[in-house]
């Protein structure tokens, strides 16, 4: 009976969040020290991509990259790019349902992180923090599908 229960849950579909972390950090500020003595508000614009790796049967690695650029004019007042990630377990799962694990769920777990780490690095730098809205990844999921089966129905007339 014990065997069977065992074997039961060994079925049983399974998730967990391995590791998070910061795979890569890039700060710059090409016009300073000049760019702190501007009083007008920068523009800043914000730009967000993920990916996803398998590293093995059941482990896989999902990277949220965001893109933070504040200017004045044409003028760079800093650039901001952090590769968040995070090493999840993904196990007895149908492959459909993987795929939106891997494309919503994973990076509502990572995006906070993110979050926090350019808000962290733009007040090192000097400037005010940057506070990134929340994001729905459900939504850009569901757009990412549709500009694929979009490419993919041109490719095939």
């Amino acid at each position: 009976m014990a065997e069977e229960q065992a074997a039961a849950q060994e079925q049983q579909p399974a998730f967990g969040i391995e590791k998070v972390y910061v795979k890569d950090l890039s700060l710059e500020i090409p016009n300073a020290p000049q760019i702190f003595t501007q009083r007008e508000t920068p523009q800043v614009s914000i730009e967000l991509s993920n990916a996803t790796a398998q590293l093995e049967d059941g482990i896989y690695e999902v990277v949220v990259t965001v893109t933070v650029t504040s200017k004045f004019g044409e003028k760079t007042v800093f650039l901001v790019e952090v590769a968040q990630a995070g090493i999840f377990q993904i196990r007895n799962v149908p492959q459909e349902n993987i795929e939106i694990i891997l494309g919503v769920t994973c990076p509502n777990i990572i995006f906070p992180y993110a979050r926090e780490t350019i808000s962290d690095v733009v007040t090192r730098a000097g400037f005010p923090p940057v506070l990134l809205n929340p994001v729905n990844f459900e939504a850009l999921y569901a757009q990412q599908k549709q500009e694929q089966a979009k490419t993919n129905g041109a490719t095939t007339h």
